[in-house]
């Protein structure tokens, strides 16, 4: 009875506390795991996992104790694509469900919600054999559907609808054709090349005109790949096709056009997509941008700041007044950085305002306004006009001039906290910035309470990961900590389904976080250059950009390749 009372006792334990107990998570992990739980809606096994504290294979046994279906490993195993061409890929996407293989006469079928009776009984009538349902992570099952429903083979299959249809459009004919580019098979192409940047999670997409036809590349983590090829005869209804969807004129061709236009995933996920099409010689050049519409603001946990980093950037934070800057080449996720602060010091009474360019994440708590220029709302009118609405905390998306500038240093000196970002290449640089915008250095020092500077790397694929032992040469050029023979046991890549054999998925920021100390303003006042900055950090202890990603090497996060590939030589 004891042993009975005992065993029911473990059964009514949450997974996360069953996974504690058997050393298989730390205490530490389980709080980060609930923490994100609460911001992405992701059951507790799945945060754990996407976090990396976790393998699919170690929480497959407790997951089916706890659920009672057996559970399927859908990144390690191909679906049947007979079985897969009988569920239309809408039904997949929207129920995430995936018929897998046969099996003692029944169909395995992949769920993220094996007790969604309406989804069996659907998947019976399409089936037409009896339905096993099992349960898979809802990550992995996105992965594999993609995978199953190709966007590339969709795109070939469109190609060759229009090659015998003979549907190619000139640009001499193109402009006359407006009824003709919403025809099925255009629409059909720009969805498909749109639907497989969508699942590759991919920030943008580039339709490269060459001799030899239209190169579709997509860029994920950071780096340009190829997807597929189409004909040059295609280029010009599939460039309008894109125009008219971001409202540009299709008859011009000899200037470059930017518009935009919003776009949704077959899942229900919403993007901003901004269009920018320049003429080369072999044609119109066509790069779209995709931002992700999403209410998941990131904390600062998951931003990837070490431990000191993140206690020096809190207590910036925790200040009552005074200008905040993140700093960082374009698509370094500044933006996101500056989300995170705004999460970590939101409270329900302060009133907090942003203006950007465009709005990324939809905040409850706080007031955002657009930047339009048509109507003459720029990030300087519109900052004046936040400033007339009594505000605790602004957020500035960036300062691209002088008079932001301006108006952001005589809002951060009269008792407002304010958070915006400046492309510079390292935080000492951003100082010199504001300088050469025209203001003075005794602003500057007064106003400027912190810097952070930041770069992405990618992340190395948790689920293919392997130990290894770097050669001395490459420790020497990444600065790895090598005593006497000893070198460190770092990670690599083999590459998988999951990361699509790249050995690599996902991305996280190396930062240096300077706050403006009593010698930093002194070297300010006297014009000092970015560098003498920098050299400043360091002998205070800070740590620069390049030591952060080193450390993040250390930690098997990523690999000295990527250190080098994204930090220059001494950098």
């Amino acid at each position: 009875m004891l042993i009975a009372d005992r065993t029911a006792n473990q059964r009514a334990l949450p997974l996360g506390e069953h996974l504690v107990q058997a050393g298989l998570v730390t205490r530490e992990d389980l709080d980060r795991g609930l923490a994100r739980q609460k911001s992405t809606g992701e059951r507790i096994g799945e945060a754990l996992v996407a976090m990396g504290a976790l393998r699919s294979a170690a929480l497959a046994p407790y997951l089916e104790r706890a659920t009672g279906f057996p559970f399927l490993d859908v990144a390690e195993e191909e679906p049947d694509p007979v079985l897969v061409a009988t569920v239309p890929e809408n039904i997949a996407v929207g129920r995430f469900a995936l018929p897998m293989r046969e099996c003692d006469g029944h169909v395995l079928v992949a769920m993220a919600d094996p007790l969604d009776i309406a989804t069996i009984d659907d998947l019976k009538v399409r089936l037409r054999k009896p339905i096993r349902p099992c349960l898979s992570l809802r990550p992995d099952l996105q992965e594999a559907i993609r995978r199953a429903y190709d966007a590339r083979l969709r795109a070939r299959s469109v190609l060759e609808e229009m090659g015998k249809g003979n549907q190619v459009v000139t640009d001499a004919a193109a402009e006359n054709l407006t009824e003709h580019l919403n025809d099925a098979p255009t629409v059909r192409l720009v969805n498909s090349i749109m639907a497989g940047a969508f699942a590759n999670e991919a920030s943008d997409v580039h339709l490269e005109p060459r001799p030899d036809g239209v190169h579709v590349r997509y860029r994920i983590d950071g780096l340009l790949y190829d997807q597929m090829s189409i004909p040059v005869g295609h280029l010009a209804s599939t460039v309008s096709r894109l125009k008219i969807m971001a409202g540009l004129d299709i008859a011009e061709k000899r200037r470059p056009q930017d518009g935009r236009f919003s776009a949704r995933e077959e899942s229900g996920r919403e993007f901003d997509v901004r269009l920018s099409v320049v003429p080369t010689v072999h044609g119109q050049k066509a790069c779209l941008r995709l931002l992700a519409q999403t209410d998941a603001v990131p904390s600062l946990t998951d931003l990837g700041l070490l431990p000191e980093q993140r206690a020096l950037f809190e207590r910036m934070l925790r200040r009552p007044h005074g200008l905040i800057l993140v700093t960082g080449p374009t698509g370094s996720g500044k933006s996101t950085s500056l989300y995170a602060g705004l999460e970590y010091v939101q409270e329900p009474t302060l009133n907090i305002n942003t203006i950007e360019d465009p709005v990324e994440y939809a905040l409850p708590w706080a007031n955002q306004v657009q930047v339009n220029p048509k109507i003459g709302l720029t990030f300087a009118s519109g900052l004046r006009a936040l400033l007339r609405q009594d505000p605790d905390i602004i957020l500035i998306g960036e300062i691209r001039d002088r008079e932001t500038a301006e108006i952001a240093i005589q809002a951060a000196m009269t008792g407002h906290l304010v958070l915006s970002t400046l492309h510079t290449n390292d935080a000492g640089s951003a100082l010199v910035r504001l300088q050469h915008m025209g203001i003075e250095p005794y602003l500057v020092s007064s106003a400027v309470i912190g810097v952070v500077g930041q770069r992405l790397l990618r992340r190395l694929c948790l689920h293919c990961r392997e130990p290894y032992t770097p050669t001395r040469e490459l420790a020497n050029a990444v600065g790895l900590p090598v005593v006497g023979d000893r070198l460190p046991e770092l990670s690599r890549g083999q590459g998988c389904r999951r990361c699509g054999g790249r050995g690599m998925r996902g991305r996280t920021a190396a930062f240096e976080v300077m706050p403006i100390t009593d010698r930093v303003r002194e070297l300010v006042l006297r014009g000092a250059s970015g560098s003498e900055l920098a050299a400043q950090a360091t002998e205070e202890q800070r740590l620069s950009m390049r030591e952060a990603a080193v450390q993040k090497v250390l930690d098997h996060v990523t690999t000295p390749e990527e250190v080098l590939r994204v930090f220059a030589q001494g950098e």
